[in-house]
């Protein structure tokens, strides 16, 4: 059986090989692979070999660093096929889902070939007479990041291009579950010319993950996860001292207004609940009716539901396909199950699915739950599955209490074509990123990702110009240049001010 190694200084590291984890194939329930677990050591070697790197890499030109990001983006469209069938063999997920993901990934890639623009800092002339100020940005040194098993390649997209572009070195502990990606990219980014030891990847469970958070010699850890997980990570890592991205849970609400044009709305709905088998952070997992859109709507939403084909990844026409593992596909017929018991209405019901010639498979199909109240399990906790449930509201004013009395703030959507009613859900919704008819309202390059409330711990977003801000630190130098001959009446015991 293949075990899938870390990646140290620029190769393939076996480390202690004290313990494994399984790899499956969700499609077919078997275990396809096994994964190194690091130790404490291991993530000391790791770091080692990033803290020798960034002594040279903070000082590599900008020209250097960006050839370095154009070479990298180009490898990842000659090898996106590649990487899409890697995705959906251990993830489970379609491979144009998979496709999907690498291009979103791809595009902070894009925006760091832009770094140099970027990390142009500030001069003023004459600040006071003789004196000028400027300020800049330098990295921080080694950074972490700690990714989901949901999208093994964008997520870390989201993180280490912007650390790397900025100077800093990078260790990456990919989630166990579908851990190839990570090396994968690790092969193209030495092929793309990146000194050893600047991007590094480390396999493992939660001994890897603490040995990160107390490692003395990183500087900043990223991570997106669960919301429970990423508060731990969050003060762990600051008691430590270190910055910290902490991206957390979500519960996603559509908000459907009764002038909405029914049938895209249903597509829209139905492909961000059922998309992935619900396994996004920005997954829609309730659909909100306001009104008389409501019948209508779950009418509408049961028939698509009943349309998705569910298969393997690389099935030709395949629309969803299986959870990651047994335990997920348990958990969400479990979700199911709970949300009648408490008086939903299961609308369409994925519990019994099997997918010939895959019984074996973690599969489950799309479920529509009616009537979900927010006192409910299927309302409450993240299922992360392919789960819709539908709420109704009387009003839009109901539907915004709604979503703002929801601890979680990651993504929203409103449908409607009502301008007024878009822009003031805008303006009012407690969340950080709005869809207004769309579904899955992600931020480009350029934009920064994150949400509010429980959904983001701390204060940190990712990417874009919040993730060049998270990876650097400021420096502002004041400076006279007096001439040779220049002479001064002596030293001021003032405070400084300008003259």
């Amino acid at each position: 059986m293949t075990t899938i190694q870390h990646w140290i200084n620029g190769a393939s590291a076996s480390g202690s090989m004290s313990r494994t984890g399984p790899v499956y194939n969700p499609a077919t329930g078997a275990e396809q692979a096994e994964v190194l677990l690091a130790n404490r050591a291991d993530v000391d070697s790791a770091v080692s070999a990033a803290s020798k790197a960034f002594a040279s890499w903070q000082d590599s030109s900008l020209t250097q660093r960006m050839r370095i990001m154009f070479a990298f983006r180009e490898l990842l469209v000659r090898h996106e096929d590649e990487l899409a069938k890697l995705i959906s063999a251990e993830h489970g997920k379609v491979i144009e889902d998979a496709r999907g993901e690498i291009v979103r990934g791809r595009e902070i890639v894009e925006y760091a070939c832009g770094i140099a623009e970027v990390l142009k800092g500030s001069f003023t002339d004459q600040a006071s007479r003789g004196i000028d100020v400027h300020s800049f940005r330098q990295p921080l040194g080694v950074c972490a990041g700690i990714t989901p098993f949901n999208f093994p390649i964008m997520v870390p997209l989201w993180m280490h291009p912007i650390a790397i572009a900025t100077g800093n070195t990078f260790v990456l502990k990919p989630s166990e579950r579908d851990p190839s990606a990570a090396n994968f990219v690790a092969e193209l980014y030495a092929e793309a010319g990146l000194p050893a030891g600047v991007y590094n990847v480390m396999h493992g469970d939660r001994e890897a993950v603490d040995a990160i958070l107390d490692h003395p010699d990183i500087a900043a850890v990223s991570f997106v996860g669960s919301t429970p997980i990423a508060r731990y990570v969050h003060d762990r890592a600051t008691d430590a001292g270190k910055r910290v991205q902490a991206l957390g849970g979500a519960k996603n609400h559509a908000v459907v207004l009764p002038d909405a044009d029914l049938e895209l709305a249903a597509d829209q709905l139905t492909a961000a609940a059922y998309g992935s088998a619900g396994q996004r952070c920005m997954a829609v997992s309730v659909g909100v009716a306001v009104g008389e859109a409501g019948d209508a709507l779950v009418d509408t939403l049961a028939r698509k539901a009943g349309e998705v084909t569910v298969g393997p990844g690389d099935q030709p026409g395949a629309d969803m396909g299986p959870l990651v593992t047994a335990e997920a596909r348990q958990r969400v017929i479990d979700a199911v199950t709970i949300g009648a018991a408490q008086g939903a209405s299961v609308v369409v019901d994925g519990r019994e699915l099997t997918v010939p010639g895959h019984e074996s498979g973690f599969f489950v199909g799309p479920s529509l739950l009616d009537n979900v109240t927010p006192d409910m399990d299927a309302y409450r906790q993240e299922i992360f599955g392919p789960v819709l449930s539908i709420a109704r509201a009387g009003t839009v004013d109901e539907a915004i209490e709604l979503i703002n009395n929801n601890p979680y703030g990651n993504g929203t959507a409103i449908f409607t074509g009502d301008g007024h009613a878009a822009r003031r859900f805008g303006r009012e919704v407690h969340v950080g990123m709005i869809g207004v008819n769309v579904p899955i309202p992600v931020p480009m390059s350029y934009y920064s990702f994150g949400g509010w409330k429980d959904s983001l711990i701390g204060d940190s977003p990712v990417h874009g110009p919040e993730g060049v801000r998270f990876y650097t630190r400021n420096k502002v130098v004041t400076s006279r240049w007096p001439q040779p001959s220049h002479t001064t009446a002596g030293a001021a015991f003032h405070f400084p001010t300008t003259s």
